[in-house]
């Protein structure tokens, strides 16, 4: 069997994946070998081929080798405090790096509050702010379901996000905080209103289990497991349970939320950080995303497109898998097929070849399990 390893860059799906659940990269198209081991434990079959794609879509990632951003400036006579660049671990980091934002910003503040993006980190920097009693805006060029943040996987695991030997002890205490926060935080929310649910995990592993990392509590119940546990044709697989968010319903809930506690929204962009400074609130949050490239000069920011191919609904499969064919996250609104971790692409365009590759390699996998429910 073949890994596809990201080089350099940290996944932090865990220290024991050897093979990135969301990393087809070029020449890493892999077929896992049909076993012929039994007995076998089943699972309901993954129907998959290009006749039940219901939708395709496209995402830039805010990518940063040295981790996202959080920090306050000062812009003029404004206090700006930045949230960004969270790579593919937006959804998973949201709350706990909007925590520390906020934290950052409302010490001593009085007064309106400015939120820039309307993607997961403006709707929960938002929230925050208004949990902590101050009046809010949220500004924004896209509206919540036109943001990256509604075409992302939403599972709750840090993907994707910098590079090991790029990040300071400091930004590292961020990480651990912004993870803990967030955690707790989404488990407070299951259910199917915001769309939150816990499933099963399946993921194809390249080498023993490995405890003692301090992620270890955030993927609860992992064992590695024996072949009869399982019904893919791999020869090593963990599982573990771990939480996904139906991101639109999700966002559309997050806008939902902060409109009922009184929260103003208005829908515009701003040409360059000048036109920021000119708004009325003297508190600035930056949950621009990727357009905090452009807005603040951010260099360092580099969009990496991952794409996904969504399959009609399958009530029946409750559970997600993931190894070098890429990865399949079960959601009440489409089974969604990754993807790709494509660098310094900047067209949120679906690839109709990539999206080919992607629905041709689940295709075969799904249909290499051993025995089905």
């Amino acid at each position: 069997m073949t890994a596809c390893y990201a080089g350099a860059m940290h996944l932090d799906r865990r220290a024991f994946i050897g093979t990135g659940s969301a990393v087809l990269l070029a020449g890493c198209a892999t077929t896992p070998d049909r076993t012929a081991i039994q007995p076998c434990a089943p699972l309901p079959p993954v129907q998959v081929d290009e006749s039940r794609i219901i939708r395709t879509v496209a995402g830039l990632r805010p990518y940063r080798g040295s981790g996202f951003v959080v920090r306050r400036d000062q812009l003029g006579e404004k206090t700006l405090v930045h949230n960004y660049g969270h790579g593919g671990a937006g959804i998973t980091l949201s709350w706990g790096s909007s925590r520390l934002a906020a934290n950052l910003g409302l010490q001593g503040h009085n007064g309106p509050v400015a939120v820039i993006g309307a993607g997961v980190m403006g709707l929960s920097t938002a929230r925050l702010v208004q949990d902590a009693g101050f009046p809010v805006t949220i500004y924004t060029a896209a509206l919540p379901a036109h943001t990256t943040s509604a075409v992302s996987g939403g599972q709750i695991s840090p993907f994707g996000h910098y590079r090991e030997e790029s990040v300071t002890p400091e930004w590292r205490q961020q990480f651990r905080a912004a993870m803990d926060y967030s955690w707790r935080r989404f488990q407070i929310m299951v259910g199917d209103e915001y769309g939150i649910r816990w499933q099963p995990t399946f993921e194809q592993t390249g080498q023993p289990l490995m405890q003692g990392d301090w992620l270890d509590p955030y993927y609860p119940n992992a064992r590695m497991l024996t072949p009869a546990e399982h019904p893919f044709p791999l020869e090593r697989v963990v599982v573990f349970d771990t939480m996904y968010v139906e991101t639109p319903r999700y966002l559309e809930r997050m806008m939902r939320d902060v409109k009922a506690r009184g929260g103003g929204v208005e829908q515009r962009s701003f040409a360059d950080a000048q036109a920021i400074a000119a708004l009325p609130e003297s508190l600035i949050f930056n949950c621009t995303g990727i357009g905090a490239r452009q807005l603040f000069g951010d260099l360092e920011l580099q969009a990496v497109r991952g794409e996904l191919a969504v399959v009609s609904p399958q009530p029946k499969v409750r559970f997600s898998a993931s190894g070098d064919w890429g990865y399949m996250f079960a959601r009440p609104d489409g089974i969604l097929l990754g993807g790709t971790f494509e660098r310094d692409v900047w067209d949120a365009t679906p690839d109709p070849a990539d999206i080919a590759r992607i629905v041709g390699r689940h295709e075969r996998f799904f249909g290499q399990l051993r025995c089905a429910a």
